[in-house]
């Protein structure tokens, strides 16, 4: 992430301190080339050896309390203001500064409900507690989920037109994917084949290239969440890819499905046009339901319900999550209320963040159905960021 979109995303998180009320937040990490808060590479921009503290208050300061060792490349990195060097421990500076400032609310990075806001580890809490030992302080932690949650979602328009290019750049090589598939190659073909694009073009992958893509062809395939197989893709199979790139640092994360003809078809049999449509239209009707204000599960209720009343099992996941620098990003999602999301279901949709809507339907006897889009909500909607597939892509064997 390049400087200035580093100091851009600072400015944004003291307006967004200001409009929580919350006086200061504390990034505290140790050896992040080992284990690394996922909020470094946002509001730092290098990692840190020694126990750090890296500061942005609710007043526009930003404080960067780093071992001595580190402040040469602090300054050349140039992402923090005030910088404090420390030889023998962080304790001193970093009491200094919080009661030179006393702040009534301190946020760190803990959280039940984001691995995102969650990168104190608890050693590092209990270091902070120690540090901390007789002053007040302590007892004025609250989780920095909610300034993370917006920070991360609340996209600049820089941040959109990245997002865009990587769209772009993933949907050309779907084109491509469609033209390379056919009967008798396997799932880890298709593989090897988007493997070939992606590192001839020089982008990265948006998760594990283990899984990314995932290839599913046929009934009975693996989960959604599992790598492609060495199943051969035969007609009468309904073929979807899961994929996306990471570009300039932001991910992108598309999902297509095709068909492949038996001989003497011309098109998808019945039963595969109608799940393919029953999923196309549910994505119409969330993204149309998308603007500030709703409350996310709502979204995922209108996806899974007009799924349901046309007789297929509702989808075991979200509707969709949000996407920036990681595939899985931001806070509220598109979810139902199930316990093992959270809040997240709970919170309500703001302007420019990005989301994926992906339902998906299995046709009995063909596969999966699936399509992925993203939309960026907008003041009053949203607008298309990758579009709706349109008809089934057919694949003569």
């Amino acid at each position: 992430m390049s400087k200035e979109m580093i100091l851009e995303k600072q400015q944004q998180a003291i307006q967004i301190l200001n409009e929580k009320n919350i006086d200061m937040w504390i990034t505290f990490v140790r050896e992040t080339g080992n284990i690394k808060d996922p909020m470094m590479d946002m509001l730092v921009g290098t990692n840190a050896t020694w126990h750090s503290a890296f500061i942005i208050t609710k007043s526009g300061e930003t404080i960067a309390i780093i071992g001595s060792l580190e402040e040469a490349n602090m300054k050349t990195v140039g992402t923090f203001k005030t910088i404090i060097p420390y030889l023998k421990s962080v304790r001193d500076d970093l009491r200094q500064v919080l009661i030179d400032r006393n702040p009534e609310k301190i946020a760190i990075n803990f959280s039940q409900n984001s691995s995102l806001a969650d990168g104190l580890t608890h050693g590092l809490y209990l270091d902070l507690l120690k540090y901390l030992e007789g002053t007040p302080f302590s007892d004025r932690f609250i989780s920095s989920e909610e300034i993370i949650s917006a920070l991360r979602g609340r996209k600049s328009q820089t941040e959109i037109a990245i997002m865009k290019e990587a769209i772009a750049h993933t949907l050309q090589i779907f084109d491509e994917v469609g033209k390379f598939l056919k009967a008798g190659i396997t799932e880890k073909d298709v593989a090897e084949f988007v493997f070939k694009k992606v590192e001839e073009r020089g982008f990265g992958f948006a998760w594990e290239k283990e899984y990314c893509p995932s290839v599913f062809s046929g009934p009975d395939t693996a989960g959604a969440h599992s790598g492609p197989t060495n199943r051969i893709i035969k007609p009468g199979h309904v073929v979807n890819m899961d994929f996306g790139i990471n570009y300039k640092g932001y991910c992108s994360d598309l999902q297509r499905t095709w068909y492949i003809l038996k001989e003497g078809e011309t098109e998808a049999p019945a039963e595969v046009l109608h799940g393919f449509n029953v999923i196309k239209k549910s994505i119409e009707l969330a993204a149309k339901a998308i603007k500030p204000g709703v409350v996310a599960h709502e979204i995922d209720s209108i996806a899974r319900n007009y799924i349901v009343e046309n007789g297929y099992e509702e989808y075991p996941h979200g509707l969709g999550h949000q996407v920036g620098r990681a595939a899985h990003d931001g806070g509220a999602l598109l979810a139902p209320k199930w316990e093992r999301y959270g809040n997240l279901p709970y919170m309500t949709l703001e302007e420019n963040q990005v989301f994926t809507i992906e339902p998906r339907l299995t046709i009995p006897g063909f596969g999966i159905a699936t399509v992925e889009v993203e939309v960026v909500v907008t003041k009053d909607g949203c607008e298309w960021l990758a579009p709706n597939q349109e008809e089934i892509v057919l694949v003569k064997a």
